[in-house]
């Protein structure tokens, strides 16, 4: 027996019941994705049979259109995935700054490197002490 709605009363009950199961993001059969594949694979009902179920396609269709066919799952990973490149391109950027810093650095020390060997040079030919003899006494 079908009901109004082109299927059997049964088959229209599996597929509210799998489509409650993939808008809050607990699917038993499925990946959880918001087609209509899967919810005639969630619901265990042939593909003819969910296109068939017109007054739960509209349901479906309505749903979707206002929510987006994003489950609660893939929205969480979404928000994930955007934090963690937000963070990724924090670190990025914290990383060039510091390469720049160490850049600037290494500049410095080899400048005063060079200062230090030229002083020491410097120092090396100038600090000959010559030895004066004792100053005779009287």
């Amino acid at each position: 027996m079908t009901t109004g709605a082109g299927v059997s009363a049964a088959a229209e009950r599996s597929l509210r019941e799998a489509m409650a199961r993939l808008f809050t993001g607990q699917p038993r059969r499925t990946d959880g994705r918001l087609t209509k594949d899967n919810l005639g694979r969630e619901a265990g009902v042939i593909p003819a049979t969910v296109f068939r179920a017109k007054d739960v396609l509209a349901e479906w269709d309505a749903h979707v259109a206002e929510h987006g066919a994003v489950t609660p799952g893939e929205a969480r990973r979404d928000a994930e995935l955007r934090e963690l490149r937000r963070k990724l391109a924090d670190a990025k950027a914290e990383i060039t700054e510091l390469n720049h810093r160490l850049t600037a650095a290494a500049t410095v020390i080899a400048a005063l490197h060079h200062d230090n060997q030229l002083l020491r040079t410097e120092h090396h030919h100038a600090g000959n002490v010559t030895e004066l003899s004792p100053k005779p006494r009287d």
